[in-house]
């Protein structure tokens, strides 16, 4: 089992920047892949990004790329995203995934086998 617990969310003005930040416990989190999803209000929870097991490879949805940067540091058991010239439509939910498997770049939801609870993300015009 994996425990996932999010942090970093809030309210910001529009062109702000956020870090959200994931700490994983109960598995070795150098091998898991690590994602980003948001759930936007009345919308269905998308993929954001994802990074490979030692950050060497990232993907990222064409609405957030150049916007948003992924990163972990395997030492913390945490995954990091730097949220830049957020826009009101970034407002969301966002929750951070973890798949145990292969060393690839999960992109689908039904991939991940874990999810934390989700931190809240108000970009204001």
């Amino acid at each position: 089992q994996v425990q996932l617990v999010e942090s970093g969310g809030g309210l910001v003005q529009a062109g702000a920047s956020l870090r959200l930040s994931c700490a994983a416990s109960g598995r070795t989190f150098s091998s898991l892949t690590m994602g980003w999803f948001r759930q936007g209000p009345g919308k269905e929870r998308e993929f954001v990004t994802a990074i490979s097991w030692y950050g060497g490879s990232t993907y990222y949805s064409d609405s957030v790329k150049g916007r948003f940067t992924i990163s972990r540091d395997n030492a913390k058991n945490t995954v990091y995203l730097q949220m830049n010239s957020l826009e009101p439509e970034d407002t969301a939910v966002y929750y951070c995934a973890a798949q145990g498997g292969r060393n690839i770049l999960y992109r689908r939801r039904e991939e991940y086998d874990y999810w934390g609870q989700g931190t809240q993300v108000t970009v204001s015009s």
